[in-house]
């Protein structure tokens, strides 16, 4: 079925809705426009602004670029949408999550309405664990989101939404071009990542470029069990059979040469993975076998106290330095404030830490993060006195006070996954 209707759904009360989900510190778009900014006289703006959505008047402004680190050392771009292009591509948006919520397949996880990174790394621990999984492809598409082939992309959207006007909204987002150090430059091919609505492009994307073609793969070609978990563009493949994993991986690379899209040569890999993996490579005189990253935690085999396999995840390396780097940082420009509001500041990352990575398992990493985290903080008051009176007794004293120790937040992820799905969802 296609729409052919939806602009109407797009109402001053959904642009208010939209509105207010937006955070009040985001960063303003190439018209300096603040969300406090346009808070004064928010009904007459927001009225205003659905008048031009409906009468074809409203324009996409262009996306400010900016760069931020990434743990490996490169930058990533990103968008940063004027304030009223975030208010109308959020109220869409919503509007298309209610069709494409029907359509999307359940192993696919990133940026989709009650669905959080957890839930895919519960499916996934479950699905090598239950599953008769002993390869893993670990795939990493090559700049997704500044790769991606608009023209491929309409013609997918097209399939489901009929709404002229609607499609062109989105050619107006898509051509809106980017502004860089004040000059502007088009945008031919990609969506921006920080946009409010590249989330849901991209998922439109790979469910037609991926996720339907792997499901049809695995049901038609595959000889034994194949799981697939996929959040945004990043995606693993569990295969029972070496086999069907290279054929899997050749076919994939030919499926995405169709559509202007490349694996990375360099961060994608097969590996030997599973419960049966230590036993065989040990018998074969090769090392432990290897560790796969995901969603920020590293992947290990290993095995409970009655020897039994277990999937074991910890933290990232690359994500713990990053975000310590970034600790570090903060840290030294906050040095001369007074220790209880550092205290209080540090003990928001720790819990946000926490919070994320409080699994299983993963007790010893949250420690040693609580640890460096404590000796950054030490530094700081050291370089801002010549006393050298921040003893290690005294910064004892003020992680007791301030910072919390961490602690499991997070079950067992075979009993959450079972309590969400009741039975009815497989593991795929």
């Amino acid at each position: 079925m296609r729409f052919t209707a939806l602009l109407h759904h797009v109402t001053v009360a959904r642009l208010r809705e939209a509105y207010r989900a937006i955070s009040p510190n985001a960063a303003p778009g190439v018209d300096g426009v603040t969300w406090r900014d346009y808070g004064p006289d928010l009904e007459a703006n927001l009225r205003d602004l659905h008048a031009r959505v409906h009468g074809g008047a409203y324009r996409a402004s262009p996306t400010r670029r900016v760069f931020i680190p990434k743990p490996d050392g490169r930058l990533r771009p990103l968008g940063v949408a004027a304030l009223e292009d975030k208010i109308v591509q959020r109220a869409v948006v919503e509007v298309l999550n209610a069709i494409y919520e029907e359509d999307f397949l359940g192993f696919s996880y990133g940026f989709r309405p009650g669905r959080r990174p957890h839930d895919a790394l519960d499916a996934l621990s479950v699905a090598l664990e239950r599953k008769r999984v002993n390869w893993v492809l670990d795939a990493d598409i090559r700049d997704f989101f500044t790769q991606l082939d608009q023209g491929w992309l309409e013609r997918f959207l097209e399939h489901r939404i009929a709404d002229k006007r609607i499609l062109r909204l989105i050619q107006k987002w898509l051509r809106a071009g980017v502004i860089e150090e004040g000059e502007w430059s088009e945008t031919e091919a990609g969506t921006a990542q920080g946009a409010s609505v590249s989330p849901l492009l991209s998922n439109v994307f790979l469910h037609y470029v991926f996720d339907i073609w792997a499901d049809q793969w695995r049901r038609r070609k595959a000889r034994g069990d194949v799981v697939l978990v996929r959040f945004a563009d990043d995606f693993l493949a569990g295969f029972q059979h070496r086999e069907d994993a290279e054929r899997f991986l050749a076919d994939l690379r030919e499926r995405f040469a169709g559509f202007g899209l490349e694996l990375h040569p360099d961060k994608t890999r097969l590996i030997e993975f599973g419960r049966y993996a230590a036993e065989r490579r040990q018998a074969r005189g090769d090392r432990k076998p290897e560790t796969f990253e995901f969603l920020g935690f590293t992947h290990i085999c290993a095995k409970d106290r009655q020897e039994r396999f277990k999937l074991k995840r910890v933290t990232s390396k690359k994500k713990m330095r990053s975000k310590l780097k970034a600790v570090k940082t903060e840290m030294r420009r906050r040095m001369h404030l007074p220790i209880p509001e550092q205290g209080r500041w540090l003990a928001r990352v720790l819990q946000g830490h926490y919070n994320y990575y409080a699994v299983p398992d993963n007790s010893e990493a949250m420690r040693a993060f609580r640890r460096r985290v404590i000796r950054h903080w030490r530094a700081a008051l050291k370089r801002r006195s010549q006393k050298g009176w921040t003893t290690w007794e005294r910064i004892d004293r003020l992680a007791a006070r301030w910072l919390p120790q961490p602690r499991i937040l997070h079950p067992w992820p075979d009993k959450r996954f079972d309590a969400k799905t009741r039975g009815r969802s497989p593991v795929r």
